[in-house]
């Protein structure tokens, strides 16, 4: 029987590196992998501590979170963006991964009149794919700035605003690093009868000024979407939350109780004693700054020049005009530095003369990349491999 055509995944995004961590992994000391956000720098301590030492692995957690979990993230809410959110206003996801790529879904069944899920032009591409899975038409709104960064409003059209499920905002953005204007977007969506959903997940990396959420414009009407996998190392644990408006919480919890999602409840005892210290955070930001700070520096020395983000641990790096697209300079990096990055194609049409690099590897293993980029022969008047 010949299944009836339907949708068709496209390639998932890093499957299409095959070729080019081929000629990185030729180096002698192998590929330098910075395509892909994944922490490499160990949890702290006590998180595992009571991850190991909860008890609750013989029954069902909580679908929303134990209220241990949502008052510790309502605690950091508080300390740092000073903005009180009850408990009852915040709820559990199992990484927000899971929570962007399903939301829409959700949302549509409340909503089945609009269908339109606007979000950055330049950006995570599973707020698109959300989009898609749910039935509905991902609308990117131009960027404000020629990187790729912000959101340009008042350039949405006015057919695609009235038809609108909800606007997406990232800030600090992946994979720019610059940062969003939270109020407007706030604003924008209430004059419009939007929802707001703002994914924070690098929020505590924001490199220009204090971190900042869309919560300290008000809750109605809005989301605010974290993650502890970057902050606190646990990408392999699956946490994160959302809060904000209470009746789109409601709303969501109640929907995903019914799907059987459910943060391991010795995950959410980690995911609570991680959200109730900063020290281990601030041993982070110092970490990626650093490696950061080389980085540019290397990838400047080398004829591709790269400023700091606002925020975020990545560098949003411009092709150099020789090398035509994101991709060139994604081989050429493969093939003179073992270094792995991703194109900016990755992440829409707006990003494809860039490239995108994660400061996730030690800086032993940056050095390594600094050092066969100068062997290739790699300067700022020549930003090619000199075989």
């Amino acid at each position: 029987m010949t299944p009836t055509k339907g949708f068709e995944p496209p390639p998932y995004p890093y499957h299409r590196l095959r070729d080019v961590e081929k000629l990185a992994r030729s180096h002698d000391g192998g590929m330098v992998d910075c395509s892909v956000g994944t922490p490499c720098d160990p949890p702290a301590p006590f998180v595992l501590e009571a991850m190991a030492a909860s008890g609750t692995e013989r029954g069902y957690p909580e679908s929303a979170g134990s209220l241990v979990l949502r008052k510790a993230a309502s605690g950091w809410i508080e300390r740092r963006f000073g903005v009180t959110v009850a408990p009852e206003a915040v709820s559990a996801c199992v990484g927000t991964k899971e929570f962007v790529a399903s939301v829409c879904q959700y949302l549509h069944l409340r909503d089945p009149d609009h269908d339109v899920v606007l979000y950055p032009a330049v950006s995570y591409p599973t707020y698109a794919m959300g989009a898609l899975l749910a039935g509905c038409r991902p609308v990117a709104v131009p960027p404000a700035t020629p990187e790729g960064s912000g959101l340009a409003l008042d350039r949405v059209d006015p057919a695609d605003a009235g038809r609108a499920l909800l606007l997406w905002a990232n800030s600090p953005s992946n994979p720019t690093g610059g940062l969003s204007d939270l109020g407007e977007a706030a604003a924008w969506g209430r004059a419009h009868g939007v929802p707001v959903l703002s994914d924070e997940c690098y929020g505590e990396y924001t490199w220009a000024g204090r971190p900042r959420s869309i919560l300290e414009h008000g809750t109605d009407g809005v989301l605010a979407v974290h993650s502890l996998s970057k902050r606190s190392n646990l990408a392999g644990v699956r946490a994160g939350f959302y809060a904000g408006d209470p009746a789109l919480v409601t709303y969501l919890t109640d929907l995903r109780r019914h799907a059987g999602l459910m943060v391991p409840g010795p995950v959410q005892a980690g995911a609570a004693a991680a959200l109730g210290d900063d020290a281990h955070v601030e041993e982070q930001r110092a970490r990626y700054l650093e490696r950061l700070e080389f980085l540019a520096s290397v990838l400047s020395s080398a004829g591709c020049p790269a400023g700091l983000p606002e925020g975020g641990f990545y560098l949003w790096v411009a092709t150099p005009p020789p090398l035509g697209d994101g991709w060139a300079l994604t081989e050429e990096l493969a093939r003179a530095g073992g270094l792995l990055v991703s194109p900016g194609e990755f992440y829409g049409p707006g990003g494809a003369n860039f490239v995108r690099v994660a400061a996730v590897q030690p800086m032993e293993r940056l050095r390594l990349v600094a050092d066969r980029l100068t062997a290739a022969g790699w300067s700022t008047d020549h930003p090619l491999s000199a075989g």
